[in-house]
């Protein structure tokens, strides 16, 4: 007499097909889709927190973010500049960025003051990259590293700030009011 086992092998149910939009789930973009120019900016407001919260000098700040997994693929120019850039002209920045604050700078997250930093330095210093521009990557790093609206405060105070520092090519990209 043999022993013969019979095996059922259970029906799998049918997934959906993936689609793929570059995306994580929590909407931000996927790495591989990222510009150098937005991991630099990524790896510089990651610095300016360090800045803010551990008061470490830029040059040991800088030192240990280059070592960080995916440095190689970030703009080191552009980062460089936002990182030692914002440091050198806080002052400036922070003179500029809180008259249009609803609070005192103290009360703004470290995350959202590095953001706000780096969109009032672009806005100054980095006139080949367009107002919009500097704007929605502001936005989109206080979405993926800030509180929950964030990015909300961060769009609202570079707003107000853009025409201040690019006042020619924000109104010329405003819609025009007719009567």
């Amino acid at each position: 007499m043999t022993d013969v086992k019979t095996t059922t092998n259970p029906v799998k149910p049918k997934r959906p097909p993936q689609t793929r939009t570059g995306l994580t789930d929590t909407g931000v973009k996927k790495a591989a889709d990222k510009s150098a120019r937005t991991r630099a900016r990524e790896f510089a407001m990651q610095a300016l927190y360090q800045h803010f919260v551990g008061r470490n000098a830029a040059d040991s700040i800088d030192l240990f973010t280059r070592d960080l997994v995916g440095f190689h693929k970030a703009d080191s120019a552009h980062y460089d500049a936002l990182l030692h850039g914002c440091i050198e002209q806080a002052k400036q920045l922070d003179a500029a960025i809180t008259p249009l604050l609803d609070r005192p700078m103290a009360e703004i997250s470290p995350v959202e003051h590095a953001v706000l930093w780096i969109g009032a330095y672009e806005f100054k210093n980095c006139l080949d990259v367009p107002w919009r521009v500097v704007l929605n990557e502001c936005i989109e790093l206080a979405k993926a590293f800030g509180g929950t609206d964030g990015h909300k405060y961060v769009n609202g105070v570079l707003n107000k700030l853009a025409p201040s520092l690019r006042a020619s090519e924000v109104a010329s990209d405003r819609p025009q009011q007719h009567p």
